[in-house]
């Protein structure tokens, strides 16, 4: 199959004009980009066109790449002009003339590493001072592509920009079918497919913070065929903005596919000075024909190696105290907290919402936001002793902090009115009883900033932070910006994505969970500074496999934070296993478990870090999908292949329902493993049948395990792991 796409490497060296190309060339000069499995081709035509040639499986004969040289599809195509379809990007100059004519000036390759080049092709309008530049990075060995796009000109005064993809790509298939994810608070990453028809399908947000809220910028596209996790070409793709997105999938008359991404243009007329660089967020994708688990497998690999901070190191356990007190504590009951967290053998204690404020004390939801003082009611002795008692206990400490909010009763507030985004001549728009600070003022970014590299200066044995972002942009107007307000949902998150600079730039290796209300921001824009994220307050056993199902689509398991809460009826069992998935925490009051429940739990903590690394790193396998059967099955393996960890979820069944065998995958044919049950309760002893048995790797890939044998219990879960011998 062909299909075909919008991105560049270009043979060609120099400079390409309109006037230099013949109106009928023979042979259109061509640009590859390459991974070790995919290729991309473009090509400048007779006209001075950029074109896209072809995307998709990398020919095993170089001398066919000249063969791929069509110049159908424009590959970054501006409004105004000929083209009737959604455009990649729309200007009004700064005459009035709505249109952008792109032709291709020059391009520069640089190699930034052995596996990692970056390309940039500058296109210019020829009758308007106006560039844009398309950059396309190539991570060759983990198979994934980063495009993003910037706009400048020189023009007397200042143009308006109204569209500005990131990436435009264009695909040729006889059939199209997306899988999106999307869903509410509670019910984050709900996976559902369909094939796309004529028209446009759109995803977008118009949230401004809380972004991927209903849905999120991510997609699997497959071709001619829905793909399941080991068979079908498609892309998986994600956006890395934390702002408003928008992802368009539009089928012409003639059944090609346009897709367009970037920053959703809805309210947001960007006004760009002269001189000024408008740089769009980056698209990131990868091209699979083994499936969506192998697309999966790319975008984890890419992301721990070059994207989430620390990827190559291990996380911290921890124990928070959110739903054991929520905002009732004092200093007596934190500590009985930290010797919960001792007796469970985590790393860290997490403090979270309520610990602050003392004109207005942070005892509910409606006080304090941007008050960052320590209450002296509940805290007498400051959160230097709490470092020092967690200390004592082998415990490092975290804390919760909400930077980006401003409660109408605060401090802060009284002194500061104008640095709140709201409407003049408006009644103030409250969710969770708060508002919105003003992060495109300089102002506000430099008090952001201070108030969190302060706390970390004054309490050096702060070891972690919980950022939380718990409302949405409604009723938006900044006063700094003035005129300027079609800048606003982008300049917010541009403005965010600095302070975070400043923050890593001083405190690069400061474990930090991006929380927005759960998974209402979860993004690689965000995740460049943040070391994990919250996935959801929906902590039920149950629904949190499907809730880390979805995710763990685009995002490595060491940045999907996975707590042990009493929410649900399931066993503490079951929620564990379910926990172990991802990143394991704990948020429980330990003196309210049972003696046999804390052995179970400090058990499960050692036997998750024994086996953390290959979660961690391994690579994942799903088996079994929750919305093709009532069971979950899936697995991580290491990279040597020596170690997996298989874990196996049953759900909600009827009466007599029988599951099959399962096969396994990514292990090593050659070799044997053996396997054995891990994390049974206090004294228990496995009754699998194949508990101690060693199979090769060709049997269980092939012939494969009956992982529920006998009587099977409903939201019942059991976990294996298997060592090569």
């Amino acid at each position: 199959m062909k299909f075909k796409i919008c991105l560049v490497f270009f043979l060609l060296y120099g400079t390409v004009s309109k006037a230099q190309l013949p109106s009928e060339a023979k042979t259109n000069p061509q640009l590859f980009v390459e991974t070790k499995n995919s290729l991309l081709v473009f090509s400048v035509a007779g006209n001075g066109k950029l074109y896209q040639s072809y995307f998709g499986q990398k020919p095993g004969n170089q001398a066919d790449y000249s063969l791929l040289q069509s110049t159908r599809h424009e590959a970054y195509i501006g409004a105004g002009m000929g083209d009737l379809f959604e455009p990649a990007v729309r200007m009004v100059h700064a005459d009035g003339n709505p249109s952008l004519d792109l032709v291709y000036v020059r391009h520069q390759t640089e190699k930034k590493g052995a596996d990692l080049s970056l390309t940039s092709i500058t296109l210019k309008d020829p009758k308007y001072p106006v560039e844009v530049i398309l950059h396309f990075s190539a991570y060759f060995n983990e198979d994934v592509l980063k495009t993003w796009t910037e706009i400048r000109h020189q023009e007397k005064k200042t143009v308006t920009l109204s569209n500005y993809a990131s990436s435009m790509l264009h695909f040729e298939a006889s059939k199209y079918w997306l899988s999106q994810f999307d869903g509410d608070y509670m019910t984050e990453m709900r996976m559902k497919e369909s094939q796309l028809t004529t028209g446009i399908k759109v995803l977008d947000s118009k949230l401004g913070t809380r972004a991927q809220m209903y849905r999120a910028p991510a997609f699997f596209l497959s071709f001619n065929k829905p793909s399941d996790e080991n068979t079908g070409e498609l892309i998986a793709g994600t956006l890395a903005w934390s702002g408003n997105f928008q992802c368009a999938f539009e089928i012409d008359q003639q059944n090609s596919l346009r897709v367009i991404n970037g920053m959703n243009p809805y309210a947001s007329e960007y006004k760009l000075p002269a001189g000024k660089t408008f740089e769009t967020p980056a698209f990131i994708f990868t091209y699979s024909n083994k499936g969506k688990g192998q697309a999966s497998r790319n975008l984890h690999r890419w992301a721990r190696k070059y994207e989430i901070p620390d990827g190559d190191q291990g996380r911290l356990t921890l124990l928070n105290n959110w739903e054991a007190t929520h905002m009732d504590f004092n200093e007596n009951v934190l500590v009985e907290l930290f010797d919960g967290a001792q007796q469970l053998g985590v790393d860290l204690f997490l403090l979270d919402d309520g610990w602050f404020g003392n004109k207005y004390p942070r005892d509910g939801d409606k006080t304090a936001l941007g008050d960052w003082q320590v209450d002296r009611k509940k805290l007498p002795s400051g959160l230097g002793h709490l470092v020092k008692e967690a200390g004592s206990r082998n415990l490092k400490f975290g804390i919760w902090l909400e930077p980006e909010m401003i409660s109408p009763k605060s401090e802060l507030y009284e002194q500061h009115p104008d640095w709140i985004l709201k409407l003049p001549n408006r009644e103030e728009s409250y969710s969770r009883n708060q508002l919105v600070l003003d992060l495109v003022n300089p102002k506000v970014q430099d008090f952001v900033f201070n108030l969190v590299n302060d706390l970390l200066k004054e309490n050096p044995g702060i070891a972690f932070i919980k950022w939380d972002c718990n409302r949405m942009l409604t009723n938006t107007y900044s006063p700094f910006l003035k005129e300027n307000q079609g800048n606003l949902f982008i300049d917010y998150t541009k403005s965010l994505y600095q302070v975070m600079e400043r923050l890593r730039a001083k405190h690069p290796h400061l474990p930090i969970m991006l929380c927005a209300g759960g998974g209402g921001r979860v993004d690689y824009g965000g995740l460049k500074y943040f070391t994990e994220f919250w996935p959801s307050d929906n902590t039920d056993g149950l629904e949190r496999v499907f809730i880390q199902w979805g995710y763990l689509n685009f995002f490595p398991s060491l940045t999907v934070s996975s707590h042990v809460t009493s929410m649900g009826k399931q066993s503490l069992k079951f929620r564990t296993d379910v926990a172990m998935m991802g990143k394991l925490g704990y948020d429980i009051r330990v003196k309210n478990l049972t003696p046999e429940e804390i052995r179970f739990s400090k058990s499960a903590v050692q036997t998750y870090k024994s086996i953390s690394k290959v979660i961690w790193f391994g690579d994942l396998y799903r088996l079994v999908s929750p919305y093709e059967e009532n069971r979950a099955v899936l697995m991580y393996v290491d990279e040597a292949k020596n170690k997996a960890v298989l874990f196996n979820y049953l759900l909600n069944f009827r009466r007599k329902e029988y599951m099959g065998k399962v096969l396994l995958s990514g292990l090593d044919p050659e070799k044997k493993y053996k396997i054995r049950e891990i994390n049974l309760l206090p004294d228990a002893v496995s009754t699998h049948p194949d508990h101690g048995k060693t199979y090769s790797g060709d049997y269980l890939m092939k012939v494969g395990l009956n992982l529920s044998p006998g009587k099977i219990s409903p939201l019942s879960s059991a976990v294996f792991e298997l060592v090569a011998e």
